[in-house]
């Protein structure tokens, strides 16, 4: 459930718009045929290969990781149709870093018509009129605003970045600092989509954890997942000298300039990094707000960054930080708990600015307990979309 969504839980039933019931048709279709998924993609993909031969060399050569990957994105896509304000700025995003593959307007007609042929096939009986009607609408939608956003973008589809430190902070976390050939027009909290050497053809979404520096270099602070090809090739095979390939900025993440009231930011795990962009942007600033943060790990050692924050928080007065951890000896003297519990424990923020960084779970939770606890909705800030 989205926050939008836990949010008007408890209201009246209104009446469903054209979307709405777009969104509730697509998502009777997709639950008919998700058990299936699997080979839902190897058939979309062979679909698109035999019609399209030239979008094949858009994918990497192992195709294990990438096969459930576009299909699942498509899917959440066109299932949030209903909710244009978000959708239309993160798509037309979207559209202007897939320019760093090479895709052409025809490949999203390609794409579309082995989508719906994979669906349709699955669906078989269940694949009516309406049905089809509501994922074509869907899709349409979506390609439209990419391609449009694609072809109106004049700066460059990528830029090229070299490794000039890689330092290990831990078995499954390294923090690695690219110099660029010129400066990415990004700004503070967006983050950035990354290609190494190591995995050709793999794109990975890093946040860099400064603000734009005239140098052009950039700190990535990258944690190693569980079958995360990239990542874990990133952590422990990144090496000095290595060319990174960087795609445009994406991310609605950003302090508003304008804004009087206080900031309180959240970050678990590796939501450190654009935290600690934000901060940095912030300590720019002639006039900083007052800024609560809270950081959370599952233990201590999970707060691999924190003496660094502290150490900001200690010359800065306007700057408070706060460690969470859920596992907690009681010698660290770190706040226990989740960081929604922590945070909601403290209060509503209703007079806040809030912004939310870390993994899907913990924005999920983190966000879902500020509206519970009467955080107004228009206030939180956060990335819904996660793409590894």
């Amino acid at each position: 459930m989205t926050a939008e969504r836990l949010l008007t839980s408890d209201l009246p039933t209104a009446q469903p718009s054209e979307a709405s019931k777009a969104v509730q048709i697509i998502g009777a279709s997709w639950a008919k045929v998700e058990p299936r998924a699997d080979e839902l993609g190897r058939h979309f993909y062979a679909t698109l290969f035999h019609t399209a031969p030239d979008t094949r060399d858009l994918f990497p050569v192992n195709m294990e990781v990438q096969r459930s990957r576009l299909l699942r994105a498509l899917v959440h896509v066109v299932q949030m149709v209903d909710q244009p304000d978000e959708l239309i700025p993160f798509l037309q995003q979207l559209g202007r870093d897939h320019r760093k593959f090479g895709v052409l307007a025809e490949h999203y007609d390609a794409v579309g018509n082995a989508l719906l042929s994979a669906i349709a096939t699955f669906s078989g009986d269940d694949w009516t009129p309406p049905v089809a009607a509501a994922w074509q609408s869907a899709y349409a939608l979506a390609a439209d605003a990419m391609s449009v956003a694609a072809e109106a973008e004049r700066g460059p589809a990528s830029w090229m970045g070299r490794v000039v430190d890689h330092r290990r902070v831990g078995w499954d976390l390294a923090v690695i600092t690219v110099q660029t050939s010129e400066p990415i027009p990004y700004r503070a909290g967006q983050y950035l989509s990354v290609e190494t050497p190591q995995r050709p053809r793999l794109w990975r979404y890093l946040s860099p954890a400064n603000a734009p520096r005239e140098d052009g270099t950039l700190e990535f602070h990258v944690r190693a997942v569980t079958n995360g090809w990239v990542s874990r090739a990133i952590v422990a095979h990144s090496r000095v000298g290595d060319t990174w390939r960087i795609g445009p900025p994406m991310g609605r993440m950003s302090i508003n300039g304008g804004t009087v009231r206080d900031l309180l930011m959240v970050a678990g795990g590796t939501g450190m990094a654009p935290i600690k962009a934000l901060l940095d942007d912030l300590g720019r600033k002639q006039d900083q707000p007052r800024t609560q943060v809270f950081v959370g790990g599952r233990t201590w050692e999970d707060l691999y960054d924190f003496g660094a924050l502290r150490k900001l928080s200690y010359s800065n007065p306007w700057l408070d930080v706060v460690p969470v951890v859920e596992k907690d000896d009681g010698a660290s003297g770190a706040e226990h708990g989740t960081l929604a519990d922590v945070v909601t424990r403290y209060g509503a923020w209703a007079d806040h600015d809030v912004l939310v960084c870390g993994s899907p779970s913990m924005i999920r939770a983190t966000v879902s307990r500020m509206l519970v606890a009467g955080t107004p909705l228009d206030r939180i800030t956060y990335d819904p979309f996660t793409m590894d």
